[in-house]
């Protein structure tokens, strides 16, 4: 385990715990590999410090370490061992746990003290003065071997606010004994930003030591409360990627570091690593398994989307009216979301960010708006549909529907078997090319077994299709307008490797509508690989 340069200078760290505080996450189990492979996107993204883990507190994370000094050369990061200060009564040379932190072969390590006074006698069984000597003790030994050591004090602020004088000598034990920063945590996640700031500034004028922000989301302020600690002196953050923690969080990553460099105007990163927050973020959520949150601050796809007519007008003038970034600065895209809120700019964006050349025709515009609108009322959502309103764009600019092939029936039969199995088949009947086709399938189910019947049917024609896979499959009952009677309207996501679309259909029952948007899925994927209509 090597690291060739570091992201920035000492004077400010980004320091993420994803592959140790995030992994606490209900949901979350990495593998060895995963946190090899999160580790590498962190370095990339260009972080000062990853934690790696507890080294000694369990395999997977003892081989972590391991792997991570054969496997992974750091081009940004160095690597941090977590662990503990020693046991009470012993001494730091000899305590097994502080020797699995050398062992591990990370240069930096984060030790965790109890500031708190009452955690310190009911949870550890101690005096306050031993504590305080284990805390010396610990942080001496290691800076005596030749580690850089950071100390966490846990509990700090509720423990600053129950005896703030022990609190800070907690603090000030460790950073004369050589911790190069002492980081005050939230762990019970319950501060607010005005709360931090004056007990960070109290901190830095009392004990003089260098201190750090680690905050739990628990009041939903987690980032707000590491920006408030940042303009009270704070020259270190503690954050996790997407914000992933224990309970409900930790501070996360991403707005954390954009609101540094954007807004603060400070380098914290490599040039040109901001531009890949975005990619960043989505990559490390597909690792643990987790889909993206479109809404999240930066690099959620609704981040930069717009709805509202008002706001479509004024983004066409000038796209900063409602944008508060350009969102290529962060790797993201601004999208226009149509819908029965459209107006014609909305229209007009949309056909732009699509590549549909609208030119100077109101009339056409106009068209569109009251389609969409018409279509809408129906139970249609083309915000989520983005393939299906191309398709309907580009039908009206070319005066007629794009068709690779004309459905003459379909029909979809489920079985109920005697022991309690279920037979799915289904039967299209399609016109191609002049040619008459008739397919039969069977699935998982009806709609999977009219996707096979479908992709039967036309992959000797298309074989362009054989890429294509159906990668998520949605279903709303819409309110019924007469009666018991309802609308069902389905959303499917097809991808060919390369990208994903969403398709929607709307029918009285749930087979017709995935008809519907199984149909505009296939023609949006030939449309997507170059293929002329020929019905």
């Amino acid at each position: 385990m090597t690291t060739k340069a570091n992201a920035t200078d000492d004077s400010f760290h980004v320091f993420d715990t994803t592959l140790r505080d995030g992994a606490q996450r209900e949901g979350i189990n990495l593998t060895v590999a995963d946190k090899l492979t999160i580790a590498r996107h962190l370095d990339t993204f260009g972080v000062g410090y990853i934690e790696g883990g507890w080294p000694g507190a369990n395999p997977r994370d003892t081989e972590f370490f391991a792997r991570a000094q054969q496997e992974i050369t750091f081009e940004n990061a160095q690597l941090v061992a977590f662990g503990a200060t020693r046991r009470a009564g012993g001494t730091a040379a000899d305590d097994p746990q502080v020797k699995a932190l050398l062992n591990s072969g990370a240069p930096v390590i984060t030790l965790v003290a109890k500031s708190h006074d009452r955690h310190v006698e009911l949870a550890l069984r101690t005096t306050l003065d031993e504590n305080l000597e284990m805390v010396r003790d610990t942080v001496s030994h290691l800076r005596e071997q030749g580690r850089r050591v950071f100390v966490d004090c846990e509990h700090f602020f509720d423990g600053y606010r129950a005896n703030a004088e022990y609190a800070k000598s907690v603090v000030r034990t460790a950073y004369e004994a050589g911790a190069e920063v002492v980081i005050l945590c939230d762990t019970n996640g319950g501060m607010l930003p005005a709360q931090v700031q004056a007990v960070v500034s109290t901190v830095i004028a009392d004990t003089g030591a260098r201190l750090g922000i680690h905050a739990q989301d628990d009041t939903g302020c987690a980032v707000a409360n590491t920006l408030a600690a940042v303009d009270a002196g704070a020259t270190h953050v503690q954050c996790t990627a997407n914000g992933y923690g224990e309970r409900v969080g930790n501070a996360n990553l991403f707005p954390v570091v954009a609101a540094l460099e954007l807004k603060y105007g400070m380098k914290v990163l490599p040039e040109g690593a901001l531009a890949e927050m975005t990619r960043i973020s989505h990559a490390i959520a597909e690792v643990v398994n987790l889909t993206p949150s479109t809404h999240q601050p930066y690099v959620g796809v609704s981040a930069f989307a717009h709805k509202a007519g008002l706001h479509a007008s004024a983004i066409k003038v000038d796209p900063d009216l409602y944008q508060h970034i350009d969102p290529e600065r962060v790797g993201n895209t601004m999208r226009m979301l149509v819908s029965d809120m459209a107006g014609r700019a909305s229209i007009e964006l949309k056909g732009k960010e699509l590549g549909v050349d609208l030119g100077d025709d109101r009339a056409l515009v106009g068209r569109v708006v009251e389609r969409v609108k018409e279509r809408e009322l129906q139970g249609y959502t083309y915000e989520a549909a983005d393939a299906s309103f191309e398709l309907l764009l580009r039908g009206e600019v070319e005066g007629r529907a794009r068709r690779y092939f004309r459905t003459e029936s379909w029909r979809a039969i489920v079985e109920d078997r005697p022991d309690g199995t279920h037979a799915n088949e289904a039967t299209v009947k399609l016109w191609a090319k002049g040619e008459r086709i008739v397919a039969t399938a069977e699935g998982n189910g009806p709609v999977n077994a009219l996707d096979r019947a479908l992709r039967v049917a036309l992959e000797r024609i298309y074989p362009q299709l054989a890429k294509l896979e159906l990668v998520d499959y949605k279903v709303r009952i819409l309110e019924g307008r007469t009666g018991t009677e309802s609308t069902t309207r389905v959303l499917i996501t097809t991808g060919d490797g390369a990208a994903d679309w969403a398709t929607v259909g709307v029918a009285e029952n749930v087979i017709a509508a995935s008809w519907q948007a199984l149909e505009d899925a296939y023609t949006y994927g030939l449309l997507r690989a170059g293929v002329e209509p020929t019905e």
